[in-house]
């Protein structure tokens, strides 16, 4: 597994998987509801190799991950019991009450966001043959126009379906009973019910009139459509979760493998329909009026604020309300008017980032920097929030409030979303109506996310960052060397080298994690004898069970991370012998681990080794020696203090 030291030390730092109560993921975030937070060790967590950042937000500990975090999720999943484990009740199964606010993000994100990726997926398909229809690329009676209209709506039609699995799985029950209540409510033979006269009408004269067609043993059935429906199905998964779990403890083991999904089906499937039903499709008709009023008050205060904060949002986790009130106005309204101003959002980061990027005009800045411009535009803000922005404070409020502008123009011109698709560039597909096509207000997001950039630019070139300390002294630092002039230096540690080879920049080799420079500055190099020794006198602070990396202490303080190859993990140790035990105080010089180069390479993975100094934050600088060939013995790294 290619992600199983990570998921092994997150894991472990997270408090144990005793301390997790359940766990998901999003785009880039593993998601953890735990018992205890007090366990999590924050600082090895974002100390970690992989870890962008962690974060505590909303009752939950978020781990960001990147793009990849599908991959370190599986093997979580993989390593541990937390797949089959039942996720409590409620707050009161925890050791602390997280508050209603809480206890709401917590459930909002659970139910959605396994769903998100292949809701984002079918809202694209839906936008681009919204553009064919604008533009006329092929008619709408053509049975390629037929085929990719189903694939484009066969996830949102049957959206109670697959809301019921997510649900019930979140609130602890059978995840297929769940399934199965969503498919009872969008049943085919219900269309046929409604089309005779109607037996009578109940609550004549008021917002909920309703024709009555059945009865269920005399009891009055409203029928209204469940198809793409939202709540309804999240709140019947809620009862039948809490009757599955009543019942499990009263039925005989010897009929519970069908007598209790049928117990439970036979009564929440009704009441579904004659109370869940009606009532929590009211309330869906309502929430989704009351947040359109509210954006009618003034679409463009509207737009700048909710354009401004939906990154503060993001990061705190709260945006999850806004993602709920946005799918059930597409389901009840058929478009929302209100989370698409932040589309923005991605255009303003960028924008900064890139403005940082040549001010500070830094090369650790420039490795981090640039994939996080381009993600940005893609609507995958965090790389440039955790990675830039954020950490800098200015770039990070200038992209808010270019944001928040191109929100403002946005709300001015009613844009509106028609399919939950993806964000940044793609984003533009959302607000093409299939009915009518490309409108004025299509051309007028465009150019609020234009404007949103634009504006990130101009403002960081005016009120945007010089020269940031750090840089500059690094800059000193490395001129002073050269110079060998000590009066500019307090203290330069020189570590020697750990292995023979040829020195490489950490930012020319292709492993993001380590040439963004997240994990910290350092140098790589080629062996070429496959053996690695103490750089200096201290103790081993790791030694992963794989063998192919160790972490290191000197008895000045400096951490550092050998890392013998890229993706060596997968090689489960083979081809690498330890000659050292965790904890163990070594002196410079000692042979740690030995290792067979071409081995390794016949195996196709590549044995370039970075040398990385994990605790960078706490110098000046880390620049590497002027050699290009490095010998046992040669100065490596200076470690400015």
């Amino acid at each position: 597994m290619k992600y199983e030291k990570l998921s092994n030390e997150i894991i472990k730092n997270i408090g144990g998987e005793n301390n997790v109560d359940s766990l998901y993921h999003c785009a880039t975030r593993l998601r953890f509801k735990l018992k205890d937070e007090d366990k999590v060790n924050m600082d090895k967590m974002n100390d970690m190799e992989g870890v962008v950042t962690t974060v505590k937000s909303g009752g939950q500990v978020q781990v960001v991950i990147g793009q990849h975090v599908g991959d370190v999720y599986k093997d979580i999943m993989a390593t541990t019991s937390l797949q089959n484990k039942k996720i409590p009740d409620g707050p009161e199964d925890s050791n602390e009450k997280n508050g209603m606010l809480n206890n709401f993000i917590d459930v909002i994100s659970g139910v959605f966001t396994p769903l998100l990726g292949i809701l984002t997926a079918t809202g694209v398909i839906k936008g681009l043959l919204a553009l064919i229809n604008t533009f006329g690329w092929l008619p709408p009676e053509s049975g390629t126009v037929q085929i990719l209209t189903i694939v484009g709506d066969c996830f949102f039609y049957f959206f109670p379906v697959f809301l019921g699995y997510t649900a019930m799985k979140k609130f602890g029950g059978t995840p297929f009973i769940g399934m199965a209540i969503g498919a009872a409510i969008i049943h085919p033979n219900l269309l046929g019910l409604t089309s005779g006269e109607p037996l009578y009408t109940l609550f004549s004269g008021t917002v909920f009139e309703s024709e009555v067609f059945i009865e269920f043993f005399g009891i009055p059935v409203i029928l209204v459509s469940y198809v793409s429906s939202v709540i309804p199905i999240i709140i019947s998964s809620y009862f039948a979760a809490k009757l599955e779990k009543f019942l499990d403890k009263r039925i005989s083991s010897l009929i519970k493998a069908f007598g209790l999904p049928m117990l439970v089906l036979l009564v929440i499937i009704p009441l579904t329909f004659l109370v869940i039903g009606p009532i929590s499709t009211w309330l869906s008709q309502l929430l989704g009026l009351a947040a359109s009023e509210i954006y009618n008050l003034n679409a463009t205060i509207f737009g700048f604020l909710y354009g401004a904060l939906i990154q503060v949002f993001v990061m705190f986790g709260l945006h999850w309300g806004f993602v709920a009130i946005s799918i059930n106005n597409i389901s009840t309204l058929g478009f929302d008017p209100v989370t698409i101003t932040g589309l923005t959002a991605g255009f303003g980061q960028a924008g900064a980032v890139l403005m940082a990027i040549k001010q500070l005009n830094s090369d650790k800045i420039k490795a981090i920097g640039y994939p996080a411009f381009i993600s940005s535009l893609f609507g995958i803000t965090e790389p440039a929030i955790y990675g830039v922005t954020l950490k800098l404070k200015r770039p990070f409020i200038i992209g808010c409030i270019a944001t928040g502008i191109g929100g403002a123009i946005m709300g001015f011109a009613g844009a509106k979303q028609y399919a939950f698709g993806a964000n940044g560039i793609f984003g533009f597909l959302n607000v093409i109506n299939p009915d009518t096509g490309a409108d004025f207000s299509v051309y007028a997001t465009i150019i609020a996310c234009l404007v949103s950039f634009v504006v990130a630019v101009i403002l960081m070139h005016f009120f945007g960052l010089k020269k940031d300390a750090v840089f500059e002294a690094g800059e000193a630092a490395t001129e002073a060397i050269a110079k060998n002039d000590e009066t500019k230096l307090k203290e330069v540690f020189e570590m020697t080298t750990p292995l023979e080879g040829e020195m490489i920049p950490l930012e020319a080799i292709d492993d993001p994690v380590f040439s963004s420079g997240a994990m910290g500055k350092g140098i790589c190099v080629e062996p070429t004898i496959g053996e690695i020794v103490a750089p200096f006198d201290g103790k081993v602070a790791t030694m992963f069970p794989t063998k192919h990396a160790i972490g290191l202490v000197s008895d000045d303080g400096v951490e550092v991370l050998i890392h013998i190859g890229i993706d060596t993990v997968q090689l489960e140790g083979k081809y690498f012998n330890v000659h050292i035990e965790a904890d163990a105080a070594v002196k410079k010089g000692d042979k740690l681990i030995t290792f067979d180069v071409q081995g390794i390479k016949d195996e196709g993975y590549r044995v370039t080794t970075p040398v990385i100094i994990t605790n960078t934050d706490e110098y000046l600088d880390v620049i590497p020696a002027e050699s290009r060939h490095v010998v046992l013995g040669d100065k490596l790294l200076n470690i400015v203090k």
